[in-house]
């Protein structure tokens, strides 16, 4: 389902899962169309949604390992802070982002136009 914000009509929002899919501490893989998204719910609350494939090695970053608020990718060990997408080693990437809500019981994310992340 795509909505778009009232404040930006250039801005769409696609719904890809619920609050029940995702609980706090938990990170998983969803779809926005044939987009792979990888949704983190960080313990305390806020959301974060980054691009699904690792920067590296396009491996499924949600077959990664979580332990705090990092990441370690599965291919070859690179570690993500989930908090903000930066790379923590090497420290000279970063995981590519895209806006998050929540909205009632639905978690949406905001894909631009040219699928592009930040």
């Amino acid at each position: 389902m795509v909505t778009s914000d009232g404040g930006d009509p250039t801005t769409e929002w696609t719904i890809v899962a619920t609050a029940d899919e995702l609980w706090e501490g938990d990170i998983g893989e969803f779809y926005a169309d044939d987009l792979p998204i990888l949704l983190v719910h960080l313990r305390g609350g806020q959301l974060r949604a980054f691009a699904g494939s690792c920067p590296h090695a396009g491996f499924p970053l949600a077959d990664g390992d979580v332990e705090g608020d990092v990441l370690t990718c599965s291919a070859h060990s690179w570690e993500f802070d989930l908090t903000t997408g930066a790379g923590l080693n090497p420290d000279n990437c970063r995981l590519r982002s895209y806006r998050v809500r929540r909205d009632g019981d639905c978690i949406a994310v905001s894909i631009p136009q040219n699928g592009e992340a930040s």
